[in-house]
């Protein structure tokens, strides 16, 4: 038990300090114009071409050792995503307390942030669902097809892909769980079947509930609202 327990806080420690990062991506993009071009400038790129990008990510990657290049080019991956975003969704109303990176670079969000994020199977999921005044659906066989082509690629395969993948579900209004996303990224190299099945079931798991709701909705109609002959 007290394994299990030791386990689990250096995974909420950790997406604490993921939060705090894409947080902080989130609001420097906001409230800083050239801060936001220089970090989307790393959009498909390769680490070795986004020079522009250090001074930002850099203080953020983990301390206590070498970082794996494939962890490295995760928070810089996301960054640029964040980034690539329109301005206007970048929406948090006040600067944070305690987005900085502290001298370890492990600086915690003030809010607490929950254990795990959403994935991306569920945003692909909710972007087919007309829902939160949204004008725009993603079509379900879209949805599927883009969902099932990120689940076979390797590293650099998924690299390649997200950003087309992410920009369109930012286009639909579709949140994405930034944090969360790092996390899967950065795991992908040797979790990557773990995580694709994550997020396949993440999806149907949504997509059924979201079919028994509207199939609950359309059968309280018909018995509010029956038909003439009836």
């Amino acid at each position: 038990m007290t394994t299990h327990t030791v386990a689990d806080d250096a995974t909420a420690a950790r997406r604490q300090r993921l939060v705090a990062y894409t947080r902080w991506v989130e609001q420097i993009c906001r409230d800083d114009p050239g801060a936001r071009t220089a970090l989307r400038s790393g959009l498909r790129r390769h680490l070795d071409d986004v020079p522009r990008m250090h001074r930002f990510v850099a203080p953020w990657l983990p301390h206590g050792g070498p970082v794996p290049e494939s962890e490295q080019r995760a928070y810089y991956a996301v960054a640029a995503m964040i980034a690539a975003q329109p301005r206007s969704t970048h929406t948090s109303p006040q600067p944070e307390v305690g987005l900085e990176p502290d001298a370890d670079s492990q600086a915690a969000p003030q809010r607490p942030a929950p254990r795990y994020g959403t994935s991306l199977g569920l945003a692909f999921a909710l972007a087919v669902t007309a829902s939160g005044g949204r004008e725009r659906e993603m079509r379900e066989s879209t949805a599927e097809t883009r969902l099932n082509l990120l689940t076979r690629q390797s590293i650099n395969g998924l690299h390649r892909h997200l950003p087309a993948a992410v920009g369109y579900l930012r286009e639909v209004g579709v949140p994405i769980d930034w944090a969360q996303l790092l996390s899967d990224l950065t795991a992908w190299p040797v979790h990557s079947g773990r995580i694709s099945r994550r997020w396949l079931q993440d999806y149907y798991r949504q997509r059924s509930q979201t079919l028994r709701e509207q199939a609950d909705r359309a059968d309280q109609d018909e018995a509010e609202n029956p038909s003439p002959g009836t």
